[in-house]
């Protein structure tokens, strides 16, 4: 049973351990419901406590990150939620080298490189997510990804306990993709960028910041909604099905950008989810293309929003 799970990982945890956390309001979306037990995890002795609990009682997991690209079920998570906290945001440079916690902002880490006069990171100034959560998706911007700068990240297995040193090219990377799966917590990513001039990085950097305010919505949202598919834009395919501007609830198809959902303040998240379903099923029906959710659904079942053709994992 679930409840056994939570009532033998809090035992197992301690202190460190609370009941009943909302997690929903630790997202961007700020919807949803709460983790039946949550940690943050400051030092490798948390880090070796919750691989121990995950280890011993086989309980669902999630690592929650910056919580700017999950969606968590307003009926919560029956599982355990992770969130790594400031000991591990840290940033050191040295040279062209950059090691970042997990934790660490992605803004952060953009504009502390651009200061080093070091290039190759500008993108990352306009993603409001973590480093951790950046790896696990590749995530990416303005014509790069972390893809094209990673060079190695330590990753703990919370089922198995394995914690290790795990090269870029080990990670299957790809849009919008990895292989770290749920029970992965990326704890450090070591990026190796380029020497470059501060002005002109940090100048590219206000140009970035300008043209998100410029193009894309404010307010609670988790950036792309669903991925871009081969040679088109999710965007233009849910503007051209006469989705932009949609509500269903308290959720909104951004007018502003078709692939943003909005949530109203104090809003449901399985209005959000509606709204991706409705966004997919007319997308469909108008071009003959299935849209994939590029956020990630907590408490939700596997098969809550079609998978489409040729979908697995």
């Amino acid at each position: 049973m679930a409840s056994d799970a939570v009532a033998e990982a809090a035992a197992i945890l301690g202190p460190l351990a609370q009941r009943d956390v909302p997690i929903g309001p630790l997202t961007t979306y700020r919807v949803g419901g709460a983790a039946a037990l949550f940690a943050r995890l400051e030092t490798d002795a948390d880090l070796g406590a919750v691989a121990a609990a995950v280890g011993a009682t086989g309980i669902a997991v999630v690592v929650v990150g910056k919580g700017s690209n999950l969606l968590v079920a307003d009926a919560g998570f029956p599982g355990l939620a992770v969130q790594l906290g400031d000991g591990f945001a840290g940033v050191r440079i040295d040279g062209t080298t950059v090691v970042a916690g997990g934790a660490a902002p992605l803004p952060v880490v953009a504009r502390r490189t651009a200061a080093a006069g070091l290039t190759g990171f500008e993108w990352a100034v306009g993603v409001p997510g973590s480093i951790g959560g950046a790896v696990r998706m590749n995530a990416g911007g303005h014509g790069s990804d972390m893809a094209a700068a990673l060079v190695r990240v330590r990753v703990l297995d919370l089922r198995s306990g394995e914690d290790g040193a795990v090269p870029a090219q080990a990670l299957d990377l790809s849009y919008r993709h990895s292989n770290l799966a749920a029970h992965h917590l990326v704890v450090e990513a070591v990026l190796g960028l380029r020497a470059g001039d501060r002005a002109r990085a940090e100048a590219e950097i206000a140009e970035i910041v300008r043209w998100r305010r410029e193009h894309q919505p404010g307010g609670p949202n988790a950036g792309s909604v669903f991925t871009n598919p081969p040679g088109d834009s999710a965007g233009r395919l849910i503007d051209a099905a006469g989705a932009k501007g949609l509500r269903i609830g308290t959720a909104e198809v951004s007018p502003k950008h078709a692939n943003f959902i909005q949530a109203d303040e104090g809003g449901r998240a399985d209005d959000v989810l509606a709204l991706m379903a409705e966004v997919q099923r007319r997308v469909r029906r108008h071009a003959g293309v299935h849209l994939h959710p590029e956020t990630r659904l907590v408490g939700y079942p596997a098969d809550v929003l079609d998978a489409g053709p040729g979908a697995g994992g």
